[in-house]
């Protein structure tokens, strides 16, 4: 993938449908790959604890080595709001695609660090991974673990290195 090029961002959500989004690649080192997108809900999406809307840009940090993703979440205006991590298979470039397999589990961080929330783990033992595949099922809970620790250490600047966190919006 090119700084500067399109890609469509591709989440597998088995069973749900796949999420597809237009992205701009900003980096690819050939194992960390950012790109970065508008919100691509068709509306607001409130979670109680942030709320995604029109003009929120995503800088989404994808890894073909790692069990997760990181997303930066700002406001139309560039505030930080906080951090979205997906725990996923690594991630995948086919030809004008990245495609990333959702597991299912996510950690919410916000901007100051305080609020570090574990989500979704409910829906990852519905989801059955841990009897159709152990191993990719004990991968994924120490993805989130791992995820976890970072956010509490302030672990975040370092895994997302220059593109990280003080990086504002195109």
């Amino acid at each position: 993938m090119t700084p500067g090029g399109e890609v469509t961002v591709r989440l597998v959500k088995h069973p749900r449908p796949d999420v597809r989004y237009p992205a701009v690649v900003v980096h690819d080192d050939g194992t960390h790959a950012v790109v970065r997108a508008p919100w691509a809900g068709a509306a607001t999406r409130d979670f109680g604890f942030v709320r995604f809307e029109a003009g929120d840009v995503f800088t989404e940090h994808y890894w073909r080595d790692r069990w997760y993703s990181v997303k930066e979440v700002r406001a139309a205006t560039g505030s930080l709001k906080g951090w979205y991590c997906d725990v996923a298979r690594p991630a995948r470039v086919e030809p004008g695609a990245l495609v990333v397999a959702d597991l299912d589990l996510d950690l919410w961080v916000s901007a100051d660090g305080a609020t570090v929330l574990r989500l979704d783990e409910d829906e990852f033992e519905e989801s059955g991974l841990t009897d159709r595949d152990p191993g990719a099922a004990a991968r994924a809970r120490q993805a989130l673990d791992e995820l976890e620790r970072l956010a509490g250490s302030g672990g975040f600047t370092e895994l997302l290195g220059s593109t990280g966190p003080d990086i504002t919006p195109a």
